[in-house]
């Protein structure tokens, strides 16, 4: 008898691309994740076309309405996941720097995706910069959500090699298709073992 599902809850902004490899891995039964709700600050955000589209909850909170009032935009969304039952909260391209109230009420219970190797490149452009600091490994990370940007305790991380002749669209495709594979495998890993309590931040490393 397979055990009851967890429900997370899933933040964007735009298109929704991870989120999408999340409600697709959450429909396997065996998955330990239910999406209970599909959260966004963008109104016409397409990724929930795609929720409403998989038969999930949507809600749009447009962060324009509160004008400067962060934490009162803040409070909205926090309200509307305890309501939505969330016991975890994934962010797949939610572009909205988050304050210390809502990263501490779900302090150990957010998990975030970026796309470079953390530490290395946090924040925005990691392509670019990774390509003009001349690495050869790239890739994304999956971590839970500190009130410092990019900087909570690792999940998982997944690596490709940086190409001759790569652009910052080459190099971000494929770093892309990493995320898919990788987000749910971290978040099914999260919810089953628990890897944030693990000594030094157990990672998974995805070939």
């Amino acid at each position: 008898m397979s055990t009851a599902k967890t429900p997370v809850a899933i933040l964007l902004s735009g298109r929704g691309s991870n989120a999408t490899a999340l409600i697709t891995a959450a429909q396997d039964p065996d998955f330990p994740a239910r999406i209970c709700l599909v959260l966004s600050n963008n109104l016409d955000a397409p990724g929930l076309d795609m929720a409403r589209a998989a038969g999930l909850p949507t809600l749009a909170i447009d962060h324009r309405s509160f004008g400067k009032d962060r934490a009162a935009h803040e409070r909205a969304i926090h309200a509307a996941l305890e309501d939505s039952g969330a016991q975890a909260v994934c962010l797949a391209g939610y572009m909205r720097l988050l304050t210390p109230y809502l990263t501490t009420a779900w302090a150990g219970r957010m998990l975030n995706i970026h796309p470079s190797l953390l530490p290395s490149f946090p924040g925005l452009h990691t392509h670019e910069r990774a390509l003009a600091a001349g690495v050869r490994l790239h890739g994304c990370t999956v971590h839970l959500v500190t009130e410092g940007m990019d900087e909570g305790p690792i999940l998982g991380q997944a690596a490709v090699p940086v190409l001759p002749g790569d652009t910052p669209d080459l190099l971000a495709a494929r770093v892309l298709q990493q995320e898919h594979g990788l987000y749910p495998l971290a978040l099914r890993h999260f919810l089953t073992q628990n890897p944030a309590t693990a000594p030094n931040g157990a990672a998974l490393v995805v070939a």
